[in-house]
């Protein structure tokens, strides 16, 4: 690129990926030498954007904090990617309740394109098709997601006006840890110092989230995403279930994922290969026995029922079935 303004521009794209970059490093990017490195330098600063000189032996350039934003310059590829995770993120629930936020935000990046450029993006997005429809109910509004970000970041005391599923609202004190997105809900997962318990509420279903005085500590262990699995497989329900399966860890968790069910590993023999096959006890709570004899047999695994008594009768129930109808075939 032999046209000073050319390079002026690839300056920028240069500091606008972070970090201090040496003159030295400039220059070698450019192909010219440090000084008309701070003569483009200076044609930044003229158009208001907020270059700082960091001084010392590790010193150069880099951006610092200004009241106008910097020209936003996006390869081909850049482009591309932010659009896509734009429209990904509009389907897989990670947006905020502000549903236009995505679409403006994608139609001022296409707006500021090269035409070419444009066409070939709009070609691809045109090209894509979805096998389900997002689900608007379960995006949160962008004002309680900010706030409780900010109060797990601070470990301030948070407080929420929740309504659970059946429409009650009541007003809730907690210490979030953390938020976690699982299967396109949000969800923040902190303790109750109420009723010192650990709890997850959906973002959505909150209304009115403030920050509190004062702070707390987070105990160490399990991470919040783990929380929240845990919350969903020891959730209070109709049943208990209790089963040893044969198998590896992995063929387990093909059926019976993280969020259904709880997995305990018994200590392997001194002689064991870690993907051996073993006997392994599962443990879930559900509202319903009528899926698991489908899941149990899709596993294709050797298994024992230890409880409830209910679901071996299902179990017998739909191997009859099977039974009979390979016979009648």
């Amino acid at each position: 690129m032999s046209r000073p303004t050319g390079r002026v521009l690839t300056l920028l794209e240069l500091l606008q990926s972070g970090g201090i970059r040496p003159v030295a490093e400039l220059a070698g990017r450019l192909g010219v030498d440090g000084r008309t490195v701070r003569r483009y330098v200076g044609h930044l600063i003229d158009l208001d954007v907020p270059v700082e000189t960091v001084r010392g032996r590790y010193g150069g350039y880099r951006l610092a904090p200004g009241h106008r934003l910097p020209p936003l310059m996006l390869s081909d590829d850049e482009a591309l990617a932010v659009l896509l995770g734009l429209v990904a993120g509009r389907r897989a629930g990670l947006t905020t309740a502000a549903g236009t936020a995505s679409e403006t935000a994608a139609a001022k990046i296409r707006r500021v394109l090269p035409r070419q450029v444009a066409r070939r993006l709009d070609t691809v997005l045109e090209s894509l098709a979805f096998t389900s429809a997002p689900d608007a109910s379960a995006t949160p509004d962008a004002e309680v997601l900010l706030a409780v970000a900010d109060a797990v970041r601070h470990r301030r005391p948070l407080s929420i006006g929740y309504s659970d599923r059946h429409g009650r609202r009541t007003e809730r004190t907690l210490h979030a840890y953390g938020i976690v997105n699982h299967a396109g809900r949000w969800y923040v997962t902190g303790r109750d110092p109420g009723i010192e318990q650990d709890r997850t509420f959906r973002l959505d279903r909150i209304e009115g989230a403030r920050t509190l005085p004062g702070s707390f500590g987070v105990p160490a262990g399990t991470g919040p995403a783990q929380r929240v699995l845990d919350g969903f497989a020891t959730a209070e329900y109709r049943y208990e279930v209790a089963l040893r399966i044969h198998g590896t860890v992995e063929q387990v968790r093909a059926g019976l994922p993280a969020a259904v069910a709880r997995l305990a590993e018994p200590p392997p023999a001194e002689d064991a290969h870690p993907s051996d096959e073993r006997w392994l006890r599962v443990e879930l709570r559900v509202a319903e026995l009528d899926w698991l004899p489908a899941v149990l047999a899709s596993l294709d695994r050797p298994f024992v029922i230890e409880r409830p008594a209910e679901l071996r009768d299902l179990v017998t129930a739909l191997a009859d079935r099977l039974t009979s109808w390979a016979r009648d075939a």
